[in-house]
């Protein structure tokens, strides 16, 4: 009998253990693992619409092009990041393609706009109000995992939840830039972006580990995605040149491209050196030589090997004239 009691409390006790973290995290938002996503198929055709069947239809860009970013609103009942932390990283984004030539202007665009206007026609709506060509949109998929190590069984001791650290919290993000042309409502690239990350906490940390581990996370996938997408928007580049069916260029009025800017440059600058050819020099007030020859800085005494000659040249017409 007493071998039995004994069986049965190890059982118990064994049990209590297993849960420990989510006994201290009761009321937590966080439990042993919670998720946080966003889906562009639903998005873009919400309440199980189909996709429409891919058309022959070349996308056109008038380049340079304005670009609108957005994250994808996430599914409803998630907790995820702030909409200040989502449009700072997306700021970040913004400035690492600003500079492009091609490229006028980046505008971050807040989820909320997509949230009141879902599917294709309500991308397109957002897209025009904010007069963009192209449209990049963000989904992620971040999942957090709170299990507790060999060291958890101290939590029963009430001071071990407060200073051992026997949860390890695992957080694993993923990220999804899908880039579309407004009028077709095209696909012409996607990069992607992901993270792990793993922190150690106390029970009673447990719930501020996962939170500030998820924003770090979710940071690090967006750089990584940010990466990806820089060298997709080459690789499109190149596909572009290569295939026209995927997709047509076209120049904005006074715009035709770096090389053709630094052309128009030197053609500029030629036509100044040349203009200037017979005109007087301003400081001195004497012509300026056939173009090509050096003109000596006004003031700058003559070299002597030149002035010497100048002088043999003179005796030399003295002595013609007397004889």
């Amino acid at each position: 009998m007493g071998k039995h009691i004994q069986a049965g409390l190890v059982t118990v006790l064994a049990l209590l253990v297993a849960g420990c973290t989510s006994f201290w995290q009761m009321g937590n938002e966080f439990g042993t693992r919670q998720g946080q996503s966003s889906s562009l198929v639903d998005y873009l055709y919400p309440a199980g619409e189909k996709p429409p069947t891919p058309t022959s239809v070349v996308p056109h860009l008038s380049v340079p092009l304005r670009v609108g970013i957005a994250f994808v609103p996430g599914r409803p009942g998630t907790k995820g990041i702030s909409e200040a932390t989502r449009i700072e990283l997306l700021e970040g984004v913004k400035q690492a393609f600003t500079e492009r030539e091609y490229i006028a202007h980046i505008e971050v665009i807040p989820e909320n706009y997509l949230r009141s206007s879902k599917g294709v026609t309500g991308m397109q709506q957002v897209a025009r109000l904010y007069g963009v060509d192209v449209m990049a949109l963000v989904s992620y998929d971040q999942v957090a995992t709170t299990e507790d190590n060999s060291a958890s069984f101290l939590y029963w001791t009430i001071v071990g939840a407060y200073v051992i650290k026997g949860t390890e919290n695992e957080i694993q993000t993923f990220v999804d830039t899908a880039v579309f042309d407004v009028d077709t409502a095209r696909l012409l690239f996607r990069a992607p972006g992901v993270d792990k990350a793993r922190k150690r906490s106390t029970a009673i940390e447990a719930g501020e580990a996962v939170r500030k581990t998820s924003d770090t996370s979710f940071a690090a996938a967006v750089s990584d995605m940010t990466d990806n997408l820089s060298l997709e928007l080459e690789t499109f580049r190149t596909r572009i040149k290569e295939d026209p069916q995927v997709a047509q260029v076209s120049y904005k009025e006074g715009w035709g491209g770096g090389s053709v800017g630094w052309t128009m440059l030197l053609l500029l600058a030629i036509v100044a050196v040349v203009s200037n050819c017979g005109r007087a020099v301003p400081a001195c007030g004497r012509p300026v030589p056939a173009c090509g020859r050096a003109v000596p800085a006004c003031g700058r005494a003559v070299p002597a090997r030149i002035a010497a000659g100048r002088r043999s040249h003179r005796r030399q017409r003295r002595r013609a004239r007397c004889l």
